[in-house]
């Protein structure tokens, strides 16, 4: 694998103006586009329209970059694996005598400089809006509409609830969709019923909505970033591979397709009787579990909760109602799939006729 190889294979992907441009306008426009309306509307009209940036615009945007990215991806690495042979070229490099693992994994770094960069660049234009046209940071954390002093450690927090029983006991206590269970019967002093529950359930669900109501740090938002850009390079890894190996870029989109909005939303929100494990091999599932905690995943009625369990795009992926796996499963599984698909796609590669 040289270098002019992996040049003339990013030049071949960048020639497809039609695929360059859709993959564009999926990420990079759509990011633009909303941001540039409520830019407008904001200036016209601050007074209904808040600034263009806010943490629930930053999550909604990033949740839909990685869920756009994953299937844009699919497709550019679609086209990758089977360009050669759907332009009638694939006999011709055989004949030159070139290897054909090197054809293969020249495509890769080829894809991914198409693929990476315009991700990278939507994911730069929303964090610059949400930092500098976004709301300015709360000094306080609404928990149940009361406000509590923000930026406090779980000892902070548990000093302040005993300086206040009357707010934690309105700010914890569960009401009728609470997520901290039934009302309890009994309250101890000096905090009333917010005593009554563990100081760091009621840390986790402070932190929670101090998140779900800050803009992420510059380290949270790196984070989140590369997140998405695994989600991408998995995704195009994905479509490379089985490109390579049906030959067919139609069938090999729509398959994908299926996989991360019908299969991995099914297979995320409901635990199958002794399949548990099969279900955390779908690299969704792993890929949703490794997502950072400073990125709200918003449910289909109101917010799963930042870091936690929650409903994305496409009716329901990253509900996470199965058990969460151990890390390093999570890690085995996203990695299994980058690899898997490489040795898939290369051996197709090597051994496809001529």
């Amino acid at each position: 694998m040289t270098w002019a190889l992996i040049a003339t294979k990013h030049l071949e992907l960048r020639k497809r103006r039609g695929l360059v441009i859709t993959a564009a306008l999926l990420t990079t426009g759509i990011v633009v586009l909303v941001l540039g309306l409520r830019l407008i509307f904001h200036l016209t009209d601050p007074a209904s329209n808040g600034p263009a940036g806010s943490p629930d615009i930053f999550s909604s945007l990033s949740n839909m970059l990685a869920e756009f990215g994953f299937l844009v991806a699919a497709a550019v690495g679609a086209a990758a694996g089977t360009t050669d042979l759907t332009d009638g070229v694939f006999r011709g490099l055989v004949i030159t005598g070139r290897s054909r693992l090197a054809l293969y994994l020249a495509r890769i770094p080829a894809g991914l400089a198409v693929i990476l960069p315009v991700i990278a660049v939507a994911f730069t234009v929303l964090c610059l809006v949400t930092s500098y046209a976004g709301t300015p940071q709360p000094t306080s954390v609404s928990v149940n509409s009361v406000p509590i002093p923000a930026n406090f450690d779980q000892a902070g927090l548990q000093g302040w609830i005993r300086q206040h029983p009357q707010q934690a006991a309105a700010a914890f206590l569960p009401g009728p969709a609470g997520p901290a269970g039934p009302t309890p019967s009994s309250s101890p002093a000096p905090s009333g019923a917010a005593a009554s529950q563990p100081i760091n359930v009621l840390y986790a669900e402070y932190t929670d909505d101090e998140i779900a109501g800050s803009n992420p740090a510059v380290n949270e938002m790196v984070k989140i970033g590369l997140w998405i850009e695994l989600e991408v390079a998995v995704g195009f890894l994905a479509g490379l591979g089985l490109g390579s190996l049906t030959g067919q870029r139609t069938l090999t989109v729509i398959v994908l397709i299926g996989l991360e909005i019908i299969v991995t939303p099914i297979l995320a929100a409901h635990v199958i009787p002794y399949f548990i494990d099969g279900q955390r091999l779908v690299v969704g599932v792993a890929l949703d579990q490794l997502r950072p905690a400073a990125l709200e995943a918003p449910g289909l009625s109101g917010g799963g909760g930042p870091g936690g369990p929650g409903r994305v795009l496409f009716g329901g992926r990253g509900a996470l109602d199965i058990p969460l796996m151990p890390t390093w499963a999570m890690i085995s599984v996203i990695v299994g799939w980058i690899v898997g698909w490489s040795v898939i796609g290369a051996w197709r590669m090597m051994t496809r006729d001529a």
